[in-house]
């Protein structure tokens, strides 16, 4: 079974007839690394499927300073969720910080499956519930933890990605600053 059969089947199994259409709609794709999946100000079009690498995803404020909001590991749905459902420029640039293999669709098509199909609705329906709760605990715990706690955290959720992502993102995504990543570091070693 392919990574994409497999991931939809823990998220919401669909009919073969609706995996067929939904595979029929992704495409294979490679991003290098620092490519960008979606810049900010673009419209997206697109959704993907990394089967490898990662990808964060990051907004600029207006001082020039980034935020990583998120990482995207193998297996998981990327793209630019409020641009692509509301039609408007994205706010939050998604760029690959490894190389990566990734299956990409036209969310458009993706919208025409969920009318056609109901479980395909489902599916969708599923996905957004998933990141709603993963944006909501990552809110409570920014809140509630100290760094290092999300530092412990973020080391189960995404196992390896400190030998692959450089840590000044990583500080960024847990809301620190390196030198704080530095220290916090240390006292666990």
């Amino acid at each position: 079974m392919d990574a994409l059969a497999k991931y939809i089947d823990s998220v919401c199994p669909l009919s073969p007839d609706s995996y067929q259409e939904l595979r029929n709609c992704f495409k294979p794709a490679h991003l290098s690394k620092y490519d960008f999946f979606v810049r900010q100000g673009q419209y997206a079009k697109q959704i993907g499927f990394l089967n490898k690498g990662v990808i964060r995803a990051f907004f600029v404020n207006q001082s020039g300073k980034e935020y990583t909001k998120q990482f995207f590991m193998p297996l998981s749905i990327t793209g630019a969720y409020t641009s692509l459902i509301k039609k408007e420029p994205n706010q939050v640039a998604q760029q690959a910080l490894t190389d990566c293999e990734i299956l990409v669709a036209n969310y458009s098509e993706i919208e025409i499956l969920f009318d056609s199909f109901h479980d395909m609705e489902r599916l969708g329906r599923n996905i957004a519930e998933r990141f709603f709760l993963e944006k909501e605990q990552k809110e409570i715990e920014m809140a509630l933890l100290d760094g290092a706690e999300r530092y412990r955290i973020l080391q189960t959720r995404f196992p390896g990605i400190e030998t692959m992502v450089p840590q000044y993102h990583i500080a960024s995504y847990l809301g620190i600053s390196p030198t704080q990543l530095s220290r916090i570091r240390a006292k666990i070693k």
